[in-house]
């Protein structure tokens, strides 16, 4: 009788270890942040350029928003209070040439990777619409090994003035275009998204790690 006392006590005390181990591991694991299904954001228009891309007194204003999928992400942009009829070129880069509070970033020096995605185009009335399927939510990457460029993420973005002159009034010096039309010869940035004040990231990583890197 005693024999069996003692076995039932062993057993109760290995199932009271066995669930303190257990809750002592399950504390020191930090859940993982569950991804979010939609976000929204703004666009900035480049201080430099406003003049030549907004009209009247009413400030030129884009916003971006995205759902994410099972394979691909929806994103779809729009915009108002843009000059009538004006192209643009829609890219996502890896940095931003503004900061946090949409001025300009006096350490940029380029976007680094940049991914072509869309045509925008302006209306009468200064508004567009346009819509693109492909991945984009924590996961958007670009590498090339022939120049060993190893994975980078392109995080923010933006669009351009499809035309080099179409900024000309602004100072844009036409006769020197940018890359980033489907020609390589586009005028400059014209509104793009700015960095996180924290994590410095893009607004198209929504799980930031705190080494600054993104959770895919």
């Amino acid at each position: 009788m005693n024999s069996i006392w003692r076995a039932i006590q062993n057993t109760k005390h290995r199932i009271l270890m066995a669930a303190l181990v257990f809750a002592a591991l399950a504390a020191s694991v930090q859940p993982m942040a569950a991804q979010k299904k939609n976000i929204k954001f703004n666009l900035f228009p480049h201080p430099k350029f406003l003049g030549c891309l907004g009209q009247g007194k009413e400030k030129p204003e884009a916003q971006v928003s995205i759902h994410r999928g099972p394979l691909a992400d929806v994103l779809t942009i729009t915009a108002k209070n843009i000059k009538p009829n004006l192209s643009f070129d829609m890219f996502t880069v890896q940095r931003s040439a503004l900061l946090s509070d949409g001025s300009i970033d006096p350490n940029f020096t380029t976007f680094g990777l940049a991914w072509y995605q869309s045509d925008l185009q302006a209306n009468r009335e200064g508004k567009f619409t346009a819509s693109i399927r492909t991945i984009l939510l924590d996961q958007i990457f670009g590498f090339d090994p022939d120049v060993a460029l190893t994975p980078v993420n392109t995080f923010h973005i933006g669009f351009w003035f499809n035309d080099p002159k179409a900024a000309k009034a602004c100072g844009f010096d036409d006769t020197h275009p940018t890359p980033f039309n489907g020609e390589h010869s586009a005028g400059p940035v014209a509104m793009i998204s700015v960095p996180d004040p924290d994590t410095n990231l893009g607004p198209l990583c929504t799980s930031p790690n705190s080494d600054g890197t993104c959770n895919p």
